[in-house]
């Protein structure tokens, strides 16, 4: 009995079980946070000014430890000097290399004549890089303003920009696609000076940019779905992709073979192959709107800006739940972040 109180003291016993109680759940909790941060969104904002985000070489040093022979030592974009060497003779065809397909590669790249960063990204000391994904994650997020603070943004196909700029932002510093994909308006969707990187999946997707930055006969054959005959952009804003970082995803992340590509269908979608560019290219890469719902849902969207479900890539040469361990063992690694659930 506490006489000042009039009060039954608690039996000793009892308070170090409740302290023992609450150091547990405290415990828990901190491992649970540990676990579950790379899935959970960015606790912070990127600065444009803040020059501690960005350190050069962090991410080529994690991913050297992840990716099988991992090397920077590849051009971003293919240039005319590629066919001009022996030693630059591609052991495969597209996507996962130019065999082949050079003669017209040349003549495209004749009518570009640009292969490498603007300027602007050119000049800066450290790359901080976000891929925004189409996932339906992105809706509602508010995460518009955080985007466009990164120095390279990365979008998707015919992902729109407009009318969802509060959501995903309206910079674009690259935009990756394929002519089936190409169906959106180039100047409502970019900036003007955004670059249109094409994906080259086939060789009908070259002749196609050909025929339509040469203003030629367009020919429907060899797509799946018919790609756009009209298609305003400026020669000097395209560029085509080195079919390297689709080998690198399909082989390294994938762990998909690429020797007898009729056999494996299964080819990586142009967001895994964007993350892995941003490996090469970036100081910092972060990801937002990745990520597809439960195979058992049937009525969840999986893009922000349109009613399709995951019923509609039942038919794709894409691996979802695949692509998904790859992702997220990135994520676990800590070589690139989520600013999104996933």
């Amino acid at each position: 009995m506490d006489f000042a109180t009039g009060r039954k003291k608690a039996p000793q016993s009892k308070w170090k079980v409740l302290v023992l109680f609450i150091l547990g759940t405290f415990s828990v909790a901190v491992v649970w946070y540990l676990r579950a941060e790379p899935y959970m969104p960015g606790p912070y904002m990127i600065a444009e000014d803040d020059s501690v985000m960005c350190s050069q070489g962090d991410v080529e040093k994690k991913a050297l430890l992840m990716i099988e022979n991992y090397t920077r030592n590849h051009p971003a974009f293919l240039q005319m000097s590629d066919f001009f060497w022996e030693k630059n003779l591609s052991a495969y065809q597209l996507p996962y290399g130019t065999q082949g397909s050079e003669e017209i590669l040349l003549k495209v790249l004749a009518l570009t004549m640009r292969y490498d960063m603007p300027d602007s990204i050119q000049n800066l000391p450290c790359w901080r890089c976000v891929v925004v994904g189409n996932g339906h994650r992105l809706k509602n997020s508010s995460l518009g303003d955080v985007i466009n603070k990164y120095d390279i943004v990365m979008r998707l196909n015919n992902a729109p920009v407009h009318k969802y700029e509060h959501d995903v932002g309206n910079k674009t510093t690259m935009r990756l696609f394929y002519p089936e994909s190409a169906d959106f308006d180039p100047n409502l969707q970019n900036n003007p000076d955004s670059l249109m990187v094409l994906v080259p999946f086939k060789t009908p997707d070259v002749q196609w940019l050909k025929a339509v930055l040469n203003n030629e006969k367009r020919s429907r054959k060899g797509f799946w779905k018919s790609p756009p005959l009209i298609w305003d952009v400026k020669p000097e804003n395209v560029r085509i992709l080195n079919p390297y970082f689709m080998e690198v995803t399909a082989s390294k992340l994938l762990n998909v073979s690429i020797k007898s590509p009729r056999k494996h269908k299964e080819k990586p979608t142009t967001g895994l192959l964007a993350i892995t560019f941003a490996l090469h290219l970036c100081d910092v890469v972060h990801i937002a709107g990745f990520g597809y719902p439960e195979t058992t849902n049937n009525k969840q969207t999986i893009h922000y800006y349109e009613q399709i479900t995951l019923k509609s890539m039942a038919d794709s040469d894409h691996n979802v739940s695949h692509e998904a361990q790859a992702i997220r063992r990135l994520l676990e690694a800590r070589i690139i972040r989520n600013l999104t659930h996933f």
